[in-house]
């Protein structure tokens, strides 16, 4: 029998790292405080942790999805060394006024649509119930509700400490 785990869903710029406006270099990557210990803490919990993140940029030609690879593979490398890791990076490059014709088009994968989260939930054994993702714009929190999950709406400080707050308030909810 699988046994069904709560998920962390992720946004990635502004609430991973440091929201520079379409990052997708190394060089211009920064962890938000709090980033990796917050991964994990609820991978020793035994939750999955999944990066969700609209990627635009790729659209709007500004960089591929080759970069954006790489920006993810820096990153788990440097989660790694703190001995934890991203269970799965999703990603959806698609807009509608894209420059690129192959990623310019309408997407439920585009937040505010749910497609991602359904996705990892589809992929993985995901107690939905039990699942909550954080973001920083209001889409993603829309995305979240879309899919059925809770979501907490993170405005900078430290991502751990933030993270520890919305899971007490996720299972006070839980239990009133």
């Amino acid at each position: 029998m699988t046994v069904m785990r709560p998920a962390l869903f992720l946004d990635r710029d502004g609430v991973l790292n440091v929201d520079r406006g379409y990052v997708s270099r190394i060089e211009d990557f920064e962890w938000i405080e709090g980033a990796k210990e917050c991964v994990a803490t609820f991978k020793a919990r035994g939750w999955f942790v999944f990066v969700v993140t609209n990627q635009s940029g790729i659209a709007r030609g500004f960089y591929t999805e080759e970069d954006m690879e790489k920006l993810h593979a820096h990153m788990a490398e440097e989660l790694a060394e703190h001995g934890t890791a991203i269970d799965r990076y999703y990603h959806a490059p698609w807009h509608e006024e894209g420059e690129i014709a192959r990623y310019r088009k309408h997407s439920i994968d585009r937040k505010p649509g749910p497609g991602m989260l359904l996705q990892a939930m589809a992929d993985f054994p995901v107690n939905r119930e039990q699942s909550f993702l954080i973001g920083d714009k209001q889409t993603d929190i829309e995305a979240a509700h879309a899919a059925g999950v809770g979501a907490f709406l993170f405005k900078g400080g430290n991502l751990a400490t933030f993270a520890e707050w919305a899971l007490a308030s996720f299972e006070d909810g839980m239990r009133g």
